[in-house]
């Protein structure tokens, strides 16, 4: 047993051990098709106690009406007002993708990332490449950001790059909170998740999009929704022509909350000294600094 899990309680390994038999890929189904409701009382009813129960404001929601949303996820996946969340303007700055909080972040080493304090898993296994694929990535960073099912969900380019690939891998909807991570041996790379790969000014770079229990949907500017359907084949698309994103553009978005993973080419990023473990994030603040003349 990993130190991770050894320090858990008995309630949250009894938590960890319900998902393995839980039907997930069914109650993400359902959630996807509860959240999609225009049913008026439904989805008022929905939004009413999502907000009280974890505090959300609208004050920065383009919409400031609750029942202004058609749905419960239009809601969720609100956008915000352009000057809620100020892009940091430096040339040289990585910015967070997403509103969350830091998971881990450090060097890809032996092609393997940190997963929790005892628990590492293989890069080439999360996104889906052979060892020949993955020697762009090796030396590298990364860095896994949590996003809490308060978190504004929309998904941002770190940097200006081009997209030149995406991949789906299939797998499970374990959550991904930090009890799961903590307990679940590759929880990251047993779900089901979008692998986008860019070329950037500072070589490879990668996005991750973990789905999890409850994540209806993932979906992508370029692709529209990829999930649902849950459980489809292994697929990947290379772009006829590459796709040049600014920093700061809307990429994507989880319809219900995950986790995204960065994952960088040796040289390419230096992150921030403040990029610690649990260390809050807003979309658009300076998370690291750009490496390669």
């Amino acid at each position: 047993m990993s130190e991770a899990r050894e320090r858990l309680t008995p309630q949250q390994r009894a938590f960890v051990l319900l998902q393995r038999v839980l039907p997930t890929l069914m109650l993400s189904r359902l959630a996807h098709r509860i959240t999609r409701s225009q049913r008026a009382w439904l989805k008022r009813r929905l939004i009413q106690r999502f907000m009280s129960h974890f505090g959300i404001s609208l004050a920065d929601a383009r919409l400031r009406n609750p029942d202004a949303y058609v749905s419960f996820n239009h809601f969720f996946t609100r956008a915000l007002v352009p000057s809620a969340r100020p892009i940091d303007p430096d040339t040289d700055a990585l910015i967070s993708p997403v509103d969350g909080a830091v998971s881990q972040a450090g060097a890809i080493q032996e092609g393997r990332l940190i997963q929790a304090k005892g628990i590492r898993y293989s890069a080439a296994e999360l996104l889906g490449l052979d060892a020949v694929g993955l020697g762009a990535f090796l030396g590298g960073e990364f860095a896994t950001l949590y996003l809490s099912p308060k978190d504004y969900h929309r998904i941002h380019m770190p940097m200006d790059g081009k997209l030149i690939s995406m991949s789906f891998q299939p797998g499970r909807l374990f959550s991904v909170n930090p009890t799961t991570v903590a307990g679940i041996p590759r929880v990251f790379s047993r779900n089901e998740r979008l692998n986008l790969f860019f070329e950037t000014a500072v070589g490879p770079f990668a996005l991750v999009l973990v789905g999890a229990i409850f994540v209806g949907s993932i979906e992508t500017r370029w692709t529209g929704v990829v999930t649902p359907p849950h459980g489809q084949r292994a697929w990947q698309k290379r772009m006829d022509t590459p796709v040049s994103v600014a920093k700061g553009e809307e990429i994507g978005r989880f319809n219900m909350g995950s986790t995204v993973i960065l994952l960088a080419g040796a040289g390419g990023v230096q992150w921030s000294s403040q990029l610690q473990p649990l260390a809050p994030l807003r979309m658009g603040q300076r998370i690291g600094t750009l490496g390669r003349d």
